[in-house]
This record gives C-alpha cells, sequence and structure tokens, in this order.
C-alpha cells in the first residue's frame, strides 16, 4: 500500500515540476491545505487505506477533522438539525455514506420475496395495491393479513452488509427501525411488531416488542408508523431480526386485517438518527 501511495505521489510530482528544471516537488511536503485538496478528491477507501499509512503528515492530514467535515459538506451529509456537532467527523461520514435500508423488498414490489413467512393464517398474506395514500408518493404497494395471524421476517447479517464485528462492538451505531401499518376502515385488526438485535449464536441481545396495536371498525384507515432505535447495546451483536404482521378481530373471510409496507433498518450515526 505504501508503495502505490508513493507511486502515485511520484506521478504527482512529475507532473508539477516545471519541464525545464530537474527537480522535482516533492509531495511528501506539499502545504497540509493542499494535501488535504488532493485527499478530498480521492476515493475515501484510498485516503485511510493507501494515503495515510505514507507518512507522518500524510497521516495527519488523513485523519484530521478538517478533512471529513468538508467531505460531509461537499456530499451532502447534514446534520439534519441536530444540536450537537459529531465526536469523530470519519465515523460519522462513512456511517452516513453507508446509510442505507437493510431489508430487502420493504413495500411489496416484488410480492413475497426475500421475506421468511413465520405464520400464514386465514386466507395467507397477499400484497395489494394502498387502499389509503402513503405519506411517501413512491409506496404503491403493501402487505395484508387476513383473518389468521400473519407474521412475517427478514434476518439481516451485519457482517455481509458491511459491519464487521470489531466494527459493531466498537462503535455500537445506532440501530434504528421504522415500519408503517394501517387498518382497513370497514374492519377491525391487530398489529404487532418485534425486532430483536442478535449475537453470533442468534441469541438476543436486545429486543423491541411493544404492546399491539388494536383498532376498531369504522376507523379513518389512514397509516401510522412506529419508530425505535437501538443504543448502547453492548458488544456481540451480528444480526437483526425483523418480525411483523398482524390479523383482522372480525374473522372475514379474505384480506381485511392490518396492512404494512416501507419498513426498514438502517445502521446510523447517533446524531442522523
Amino acid at each position: 500500500m505504501k508503495r502505490k501511495a508513493e507511486a502515485m505521489g511520484s506521478r504527482v510530482s512529475s507532473a508539477s515540476a516545471p519541464s525545464n528544471s530537474s527537480a522535482n516537488v516533492d509531495l511528501l511536503n506539499v502545504p497540509l491545505e493542499i494535501l488535504e485538496e488532493i485527499f478530498l478528491n480521492l476515493p475515501p477507501n484510498q485516503v485511510v487505506c493507501i494515503c495515510r499509512p505514507v507518512c507522518r503528515q500524510w497521516k495527519e492530514v488523513a485523519d484530521s477533522e478538517s478533512l471529513w467535515r468538508e467531505r460531509c459538506r461537499r456530499e451532502g451529509y447534514s446534520l439534519h438539525g441536530a444540536s450537537g456537532t459529531p465526536d469523530d467527523w470519519r465515523l460519522f461520514y462513512f456511517l452516513c455514506k453507508k446509510r442505507r435500508n437493510l431489508l430487502k423488498n420493504p413495500r411489496g414490489e416484488q410480492d413475497m420475496k426475500d421475506w421468511q413467512i413465520v405464520e400464514n393464517g386465514g386466507d395467507n398474506w397477499i400484497v395489494e395495491g394502498l387502499m389509503a395514500p402513503h405519506p411517501n408518493e413512491g409506496v404503491q404497494k403493501n402487505f395484508v393479513t387476513s383473518y389468521g395471524w400473519c407474521r412475517k421476517s427478514q434476518l439481516i447479517n451485519l457482517e455481509k452488509e458491511g459491519y464487521s464485528p470489531s466494527f459493531m462492538d466498537l462503535f455500537q451505531p445506532d440501530i434504528k427501525i421504522s415500519d408503517w401499518y394501517a387498518p382497513r376502515w370497514d374492519c377491525g385488526s391487530e398489529y404487532e411488531i418485534c425486532v430483536q438485535l442478535l449475537n453470533q449464536r442468534k441469541k438476543p441481545v436486545q429486543t423491541f416488542a411493544p404492546v399491539n396495536v388494536s383498532f376498531e371498525q369504522w376507523n379513518d384507515q389512514q397509516w401510522n408508523q412506529m419508530t425505535h432505535v437501538f443504543q448502547n447495546y453492548g458488544a456481540g451483536v451480528r444480526y437483526i431480526r425483523f418480525t411483523h404482521g398482524g390479523k383482522d378481530t372480525q374473522f372475514w373471510a379474505g384480506w381485511y386485517g392490518v396492512r404494512v409496507t416501507d419498513s426498514s433498518v438502517e445502521i446510523c450515526s447517533p446524531l442522523d438518527s
């Protein structure tokens, strides 16, 4: 890695030197503000893995708060109105850059693909278009439950998603979950969610399982959001199991139970959760 960075420095030096001079500009001794601008135009992983080990000066710039704060600014990673500032701008940058929904097919656009059916009561799960508009206009489909308990689940392998065991144990980043659910206006229903942080043996480390939400018949059938943020959960988290579902409470044949869609699980900064 060091040789690669030195070779890169040599190429920059040659390109920068006057053609009528035999002297090369020493990239290892350029002003810090110029070196920082060079690093800002390199992929972040190259800055950390290739440039940082070269010498003390490069390490100083690669570790500087100003470098990573400026990367956040240029790439649009803001604090969303948070009152504090990151203790570690580099960590904040990489958490923002990697942040995404770790659940697959959260809106039913691929029918039941990627979901494990835990219970398929009544007339089973189905996917339908929305009965009431969702706050997110991009959501056009939802999963619908029946008159017996319908539950489905996904197991997220954090290491496969790019969050190594050492990273999870050292930083314990916030884990934010969100789920949208709605009843039918003409039938009572019940909604349930359980999200667990699991260790290597898939044993629970921390669990979020609020009391089930019940809806009476003749309701406004509007969408509701369930959210939770896992924090300070300790070392050992390797998986996340997300399970949710529901049923109707009047045992009507068909699909009159609660509807769910746009579920998410995200790894994020405490200032961005």
